[in-house]
């Protein structure tokens, strides 16, 4: 549905370009069109170049200026260039002037995303929810898909492109089939409640966290289930959901969609039956990449998130992924990678409330303390569904 984007064999080509503000500074603007390069990547789309313009604000009509768009009109025609993408979210207007200017298809960071949910929507309900995010994008831009058109017509004399009502049509025609499409969500999201409600007589647990840092390979460990990994970003988007026993205690545990940065709110609100599976379970493992340079944002990111759902009240465990490439050759002494882990442990424990632990789900160092720790949390949990358990011959 989002325009321009697809997975052909043959990878194009594209420049990103971002703005660089008082509020968002040069540093932060480049770690964006990094995480903005992985995501072309996973579209199979080649970035070439990147363009950052430095602005105290936005322009309105184009987002950079006018030298900057000459410069990377210039680039984009010697080097022919397929696409441009953009690291902010365009408005409908801004996209129209910028190909108009530009002469080649232009996208924003959102359409990427949606596309990159669309190639990994498996199951009926992932492609239900993508295919409303998707619309729901879409609706406001329709005014440019039909001069597109108008464009496609002309050519004969006397003959009148799609006018105002063509674009109304297409408006109710976009609009029915949001309607159509959450009525059938609705439908889905019953069945969901229903599944969640037989399983209240287990503790549940949600694996929560940024894109690829870990939680599909550390699902796997602590499930021993053939969870999907792959070294990309949304590598999965729907919730898979395994039963798990430790210590002769059961619970769920559940495997969620990554979090991102700048992640568009229509998909915040088409998967909300899957972050249904975070809001009401009993513990989160919030799964962080400690060897990430911007784990920190990382941390806030998804924190910010979990607060916007109605999940922040949730116990959590922070599990700092990756610790063995924070224990490399490079360090001081044995001991400086301890007293870095010690340090921030402390930090977030304070800050928020949370136990935290370092692992290496690709090593397996430390899975059997996390597993101890989540046992523990479990076990409380699971005194309050069977008041009596300890009185059982399971202890």
């Amino acid at each position: 549905m989002t325009a321009y984007i697809g997975t052909a064999t043959k990878q194009e080509t594209a420049v990103l370009v971002s703005l660089a503000t008082p509020k968002q500074p040069l540093q932060k603007t480049k770690e964006y069109l990094d995480e903005l390069s992985l995501l072309c990547y996973t579209l199979n789309i080649k970035p070439i170049s990147t363009f950052i313009q430095q602005l105290d604000r936005p322009q309105a009509g184009t987002l950079i200026g006018k030298g900057k768009l000459e410069e990377i009109k210039t680039f984009i025609q010697t080097e022919e260039v397929d696409k441009v993408i953009f690291d902010e979210e365009l408005t409908p207007s801004q996209t129209r002037n910028l190909e108009k200017i530009l002469e080649r298809p232009i996208l924003d960071r959102n359409s990427i995303i949606l596309a990159i949910f669309a190639m990994r929507a498996k199951t009926r309900q992932a492609k239900i929810q993508v295919e409303l995010a998707q619309y729901q994008y879409l609706l406001p831009r329709l005014t440019k898909m039909w001069s597109h058109l108008s464009r496609q017509r002309g050519g004969f004399s006397g003959m009148r492109g799609p006018g105002e009502k063509e674009l109304e049509t297409d408006r109710r025609i976009v609009q029915d089939k949001i309607s159509l499409l959450r009525k059938k969500l609705e439908s889905i999201n019953k069945q969901s409640i229903t599944q969640r409600k037989t399983r209240q007589d287990l503790v549940r647990v949600a694996l929560v966290g940024y894109t690829n840092v870990g939680k599909s390979t550390l699902m796997h460990l602590l499930s021993k289930s053939d969870a999907y990994v792959e070294d990309k970003l949304f590598a999965t988007i729907t919730s898979t959901v395994r039963r798990v026993v430790i210590n002769h205690i059961p619970f769920l545990l559940t495997d969620t969609v990554g979090f991102i940065r700048k992640l568009p709110h229509t998909l915040i609100e088409s998967f909300k039956s899957t972050l249904d599976e975070i809001r009401e379970a009993d513990i989160l493992l919030h799964v962080v990449d400690a060897s990430h340079p911007a784990c920190e944002e990382h941390i806030q990111v998804v924190q910010q998130t979990l607060h916007e759902i109605g999940a922040e009240h949730i116990p959590t465990i922070l599990v700092f992924n990756k610790m063995d490439q924070l224990e490399g050759e490079d360090s001081a002494n044995e001991q400086q990678p301890i007293i870095t882990m010690e340090a921030i442990r402390n930090k977030y424990a304070e800050q928020y409330g949370h136990q935290a632990i370092f692992i290496s789900a690709k090593q397996q160092k430390n899975i059997d303390i996390l597993k101890d720790m989540v046992y523990q949390q479990v076990l409380t949990k699971h005194l309050l569904i069977y008041p009596n358990y300890l009185k059982s011959d399971h202890q």
